[in-house]
């Protein structure tokens, strides 16, 4: 199995987890990391929708929280082909230019660079 359908698999698992009864719109990521780890999250809905988490920050904060820094691949699992949100762009982006591919359930997806989703992120000089 090649690295692209193992992350798949994985977010497709992280999906059915997902805690959306509000939108009813369930999300699975999965995260690889340069050690090769796999990380995955999936949206976490609130009452108050602006404390609702994105599938792909939950993966990004659990890899962060075991150490990880460097990021290879973000996949996204959803009912149909979705680019991350722009605060979920923001966020990856301070671990750099990573891909990023969206699928849907049946397999479809789209390709793409973070760089090419969020052409200029915000950054301060470190």
């Amino acid at each position: 199995m090649d690295i692209v359908s193992k992350l798949y698999d994985v977010a497709k698992r992280g999906r059915e987890n997902a805690h959306a009864p509000y939108s009813g719109f369930s999300v699975g990521a999965a995260l690889l990391a340069q050690s090769g780890r796999i990380y995955a999250g999936c949206n976490v809905e609130n009452s108050s929708y602006g404390l609702t988490i994105c599938a792909e920050r939950v993966a990004l904060c659990s890899a962060v929280a075991q150490g990880e820094r460097v990021f290879e691949m973000m996949i996204i699992c959803a009912d149909s082909i979705v680019p991350p949100c722009g605060a979920c762009l923001q966020v990856m982006a301070e671990f750099g230019d990573m891909e990023i591919i969206s699928f849907d359930m049946e397999g479809k997806f789209q390709r793409n660079r973070l760089s090419e989703l969020l052409p200029q992120s915000f950054r301060l000089p470190k």
